[in-house]
This record gives structure tokens, C-alpha cells and sequence, in this order.
């Protein structure tokens, strides 16, 4: 029964359309909550700590930092090995490294080093973050000149020299923090849209109707529906990884399996969502923008444009039911850290339980009558 379903769903595989009453709803919703979200300023940026030297200058100098509204000191390490970790965990986004006898070195040889780590997977976030820790370091050591000029009149007065080491994105492109999430988006696009106009369009074209006097269980006829999105996705995804590498020479870092494991799991979301969507519009018009404005405000909410921690609170509570927050994650550790399955638990969890919910809701919305 299944393959005559499946030959079924290929032959009608692309339907798409437009509704009137989403006109007026969805860009009404747009202008009011997006120019809240799309917020470029950086700011809230976390900060690992590691001070060997324990000073005087070295306090005011945190202090300083934390008085600029610009930074959160999250991780306060005693080497750089464990203040790495937390880069390495998203738990920070910068490293200010102050090295022993940082206050006696600047006093008596004139000048010290301080070092400066970035994560650089968001270029913007990275070297927009480390200017502002430069500019702020700057700030602090021209105080110091003059104190101590004030106090000794012409010597000679210490300079601190800042060396920024950008991880994972040295070159600070923005096109290699932009490309995985792009490649997400086009999958969601097709994985979602195409689902979505499917059960709709056979309402339209009277179809459907000869489906629900045959013993087609829901779930088979479910299951129908969403194995040539699978099979799509996969071809999508496929293209998208080998465009990556031939035009914007971005190959990942982590292993390809792991990518096309946390895609099935998504696919499988998104398109139990479209097949929910479907279920529920009247016509294809309808579907088509109920669809839009869900996968236009799951992108906003992702983090692909601008990171969540930008976002207003509220903003941030909802990120949390967009699936593709998490898919556009995984990619993004994957493709510019090197992450392992170990290191993306939170994100299968919250995949799973998507996949979970919508395919779930996609069989118990679907009414069959025999």
C-alpha cells in the first residue's frame, strides 16, 4: 500500500499558491515585531576572565571593562586552557588573558602584554567585541600615563601591547558565519513549503476524498507524505554542502555524517510541520501564507541574522520553539568548530522533540473518514 501511496506523492510533488486574508495579517505582524528583533548592535558580550597577576592595575582594569555596559564577565578561569573550554561551549565569546607580574612588568619596563581571544565563528560579534576590549584597554592605559606622568613628570610611560587572536573564523568573513545558516534556510524552505501545499492541494482538486474511503491507515498516509521531502532534502542538502566548497571554499570541519544526521532529524520536523499546516488551510492560498509567516519568523527567531542574545527577553523566550535555531547551530558548530555529538546533546534533544511533536500532531489533525 505504501508504494502505490509513495508513486502517488511523486507525481504530484510541487503545489504552490497564495491567500487574501493573509495580506493584510502578515505584514502587519512583520513591521510590528521584526524591527524589534533585527537588532545589529553588539552588545551583552561574554567574558572569560583569566588574571594571573591578581594587581591593583589589573582589578581596575576589569573593572573598567565591566563598567563599559558592553561586556558580562560569565567564566572567571585560572589558566587559559579552562577559559578556552568555555569559548569552546558558547558559554563566552572573548578571553582577556592578563599575565603574571602584569603591574610590575608596566611599571618597570614601560609596557606589558595582555591577550585578547576571540570566537570568531561570528565575525561580526568577534571583531566588533574585540574592538570594543581594545578600545576600552586603550582608554584605561592612556589613565595610566597620565598618573604616572603626573607623578614623574617625563619618563618614560608604560604601554600595554594587545595581540587579538581570533578562533575558529580568522579571517573574520561574515559569508563563512552566513552560509551554513543559508543552507538551512533553503532546506526549510522546501521542506516545509512543499509539505504544506500538499494535502491542501488535494482538497482543491477533490483527491482527497478517494483517500478517505480507502482503508489507508493515517499513519501510512502520513508516512507517504513525508519520505520524498526526505528524499529532497537530502538533494538539497547535498548541493548546497558542494556549492559551499566549489564558491565559497567552506568545507566543514567536523565530520559530513553528523551534518546529515541532524538534518534527518529536522527534515522530519519541518515537514511534519508543513503536513500540520496543510492539514488545517482550507486551500492552497491559505497554506501558502500560514506557511510564510511561520518559517519568516522561525528564521528571524534563529539567530540567523542576528545572534539571540541580541534580542529583547520576550524575543528570546520565543526563539526557543524555532526549530531552526537548533538545526542553524549544529551547522554552524559543525562546519566552524569541528563539533561532535557529544557537544550537540541540547540540540538532538530539542530536534527530536520537535520531530516528535509535529509528526505526532500531522496523524491526530488529519481526519479520515471511511
Amino acid at each position: 500500500m505504501l508504494r502505490f501511496l509513495l508513486e502517488k506523492e511523486f507525481k504530484q510533488f510541487f503545489r504552490n499558491s497564495f491567500v487574501p486574508r493573509m495580506v493584510i495579517m502578515f505584514p502587519l505582524s512583520a513591521i510590528l515585531i521584526y524591527p524589534l528583533v533585527a537588532n545589529f548592535e553588539v552588545k551583552n558580550v561574554n567574558l572569560s576572565l583569566v588574571d594571573h597577576d591578581k594587581s591593583s592595575y589589573s582589578r581596575n582594569l576589569v573593572q573598567k571593562v565591566v563598567a563599559s555596559g558592553y561586556f558580562n564577565i560569565t567564566d572567571i578561569s585560572t589558566n587559559y586552557e579552562d577559559a578556552l573550554e568555555t569559548i569552546e561551549s558558547d558559554q563566552a565569546d572573548l578571553i582577556l588573558e592578563i599575565p603574571p607580574n602584569f603591574e610590575r612588568t608596566l611599571v618597570k619596563d614601560k609596557k606589558a602584554n595582555l591577550m585578547i581571544s576571540a570566537n570568531a565563528v561570528n565575525g561580526n560579534k568577534g571583531g566588533l567585541g574585540t574592538a570594543y576590549l581594545v578600545r576600552i584597554i586603550s582608554d584605561y592605559s592612556g589613565n595610566i600615563q597620565a598618573e604616572l606622568m603626573g607623578n614623574h613628570g617625563r619618563l618614560k610611560i608604560p604601554n600595554l601591547d594587545i595581540i587579538p587572536l581570533y578562533r575558529y573564523n580568522p579571517s573574520l568573513l561574515y559569508s563563512v558565519f552566513m552560509v551554513p545558516a543559508i543552507l538551512i534556510m533553503v532546506l526549510a524552505m522546501i521542506c516545509g513549503f512543499l509539505p504544506a501545499l500538499n494535502i491542501v492541494g488535494e482538497k482543491e482538486n477533490g483527491t482527497i476524498e478517494q483517500m478517505n474511503v480507502t482503508p489507508v491507515k493515517k499513519f501510512t498516509f502520513i508516512v507517504s507524505k513525508l519520505i520524498p521531502y526526505w528524499l529532497s532534502g537530502y538533494v538539497v542538502l547535498t548541493i548546497g554542502i558542494t556549492v559551499s566548497l566549489l564558491v565559497w571554499k567552506l568545507f566543514p570541519e567536523g565530520y559530513l555524517i553528523t551534518i546529515y544526521f541532524f538534518a534527518t532529524i529536522f527534515i522530519l520536523a519541518f515537514s511534519g510541520f508543513g503536513l500540520v499546516i496543510s492539514n488545517y488551510a482550507v486551500t492552497v492560498q491559505q497554506a501558502m501564507f500560514m506557511m510564510f509567516f511561520f518559517v519568516l519568523t522561525f528564521i528571524f527567531m534563529s539567530g540567523l541574522y542576528t545572534p539571540v542574545e541580541n534580542m529583547p527577553g520576550w524575543a528570546q523566550f520565543i526563539s526557543h520553539f524555532s526549530p531552526l535555531k537548533y538545526i542553524i547551530q549544529v551547522l554552524r558548530m559543525v562546519y566552524l568548530k569541528g563539533s561532535s555529538f557529544n557537544e550537540l546533546i541540547p540540540q538532538f534533544i530539542a530536534l527530536c522533540g520537535f520531530a516528535i511533536f509535529f509528526n505526532g500532531w500531522a496523524v491526530l489533525s488529519y481526519k479520515k473518514s471511511s
